[in-house]
């Protein structure tokens, strides 16, 4: 029996598009439910992305807007790094701990004004324990279920997307974002992604996400742009090494010092929730961030456990076989001891057991040209 739109306690404005793309929209993210596949091949999906443009439905991503005189306070209060730092229309990445210091979720904020932010999460508990930041101040928090956000990402993107917003978006940085119009429509552009590509997002009122993707999909008809599915966004998040929380979080008391997010840690802030126990564990990792090159054919499960002369000593976390780069590739915790360049480990699989060596990330563009162009960076 196909599934509707009722099926899901989120609605997605794009139901019919990405149903009239071929997806069974049979799985959710967050309660909305999102085209995992579409009738394409998601391999050909990102061969566009990678050489063109591809449109992403991200909206089940959960934003909530904050705002008021002590937003500042209550938000440096929750988060790991200094949100006093971001000017208004810059974003950052940084991370929420419990009070062991242990990763409970990834939140991007987006500065909009003074007083004005904007949180997105993904798959934490944020929700769960942000009205504790809250009590006695003088500010508030809200969920905002009407936002929809389109992801064009590609090297085309740019070309794509300027010729229809009254801004100049050859001006728009990474990790910047600007309240503009986009085809008429009333939208937050924001350079970024999760693809490891130039990219924009476009954040819209759920009633304007459908005018918006036809439109964007138009325009790139010319350029040969495609709708890329969930399964494409999996496989060029990984060749880009970039993480997906609680996946490559699978210990569940995981620090941001184990996953190699030390940047988004600010421990010369004020206090912070978690900050002594966070401080506490600087130095006693027990596992290292790295990335794996399996001599395999194919993908490599999840969950796979690696090997170092007999003894275990890490684990799979994230993994897809890249045809771009035509290598099984994984996102992997090990042993501290282990995490050198070239070192030689065994993944033992339900596939098989295989060789293996840890590489450099990120596995696709290692030093980031795509997304930080050397005439974007600060001297």
């Amino acid at each position: 029996m196909a599934t509707t739109a009722e099926d899901f306690p989120r609605k997605n404005a794009l139901f019919s598009r990405h149903r009239d793309l071929g997806s069974p929209l049979d799985s959710d993210w967050n309660g909305m439910p999102i085209p995992q596949n579409y009738a394409t091949d998601p391999y050909e999906e990102v061969a566009i992305v990678r050489s063109k443009a591809g449109l992403f439905d991200v909206s089940g991503l959960r934003m909530i807007n904050v705002s008021g005189p002590d937003a500042v306070k209550v938000l440096n209060h929750m988060l790991t790094s200094n949100i006093d730092a971001l000017a208004p229309g810059q974003s950052a990445i940084s991370n929420i701990v419990n009070a062991d210091g242990a990763l409970i979720d990834d939140v991007l904020v987006y500065r909009d004004g003074p007083d004005a932010y904007r949180l997105s999460h993904g798959g934490g508990a944020l929700e769960e324990v942000i009205d504790e930041f809250f009590v006695g101040s003088d500010a508030s928090w809200e969920k905002d279920d009407d936002v929809h956000i389109l992801s064009l990402q590609g090297p085309l993107a740019l070309e794509i997307l300027d010729p229809h917003t009254p801004f100049d978006l050859t001006t728009l940085k990474y990790f910047e974002h600007a309240r503009t119009e986009l085809f008429g429509k009333r939208v937050s552009l924001a350079r970024g992604g999760y693809s490891a590509e130039r990219g924009y997002e476009v954040f819209c009122s759920a009633a304007d996400a459908p005018i918006l993707w036809d439109a964007i999909m138009e325009a790139g008809k010319p350029y040969g742009v495609c709708a890329a599915s969930w399964s494409c966004l999996d496989i060029v998040r990984v060749e880009g090494g970039l993480l997906f929380f609680p996946f490559d979080m699978p210990q569940g008391d995981t620090t941001p010092w184990e996953v190699g997010a030390d940047w988004t840690v600010d421990l010369g802030k004020a206090d912070f929730h978690g900050k002594a126990a966070l401080a506490a564990k600087k130095g006693k990792e027990r596992v290292a961030q790295v990335g794996l090159e399996i001599d395999a054919y194919e993908a490599i499960e999840p969950g796979a456990k690696i090997y170092k002369d007999g003894a275990e000593v890490g684990i799979v976390n994230s993994t897809t076989y890249s045809k771009h780069l035509m290598k099984s590739i994984a996102l992997c915790h090990v042993a501290p001891a282990l995490k050198a360049l070239g070192t030689p480990l065994t993944v033992k699989s339900s596939l098989g057991e295989f060789p293996a060596h840890i590489v450099r990330t990120p596995f696709y563009d290692p030093h980031r040209l795509r997304t930080h162009p050397l005439d974007e960076r600060v001297a």
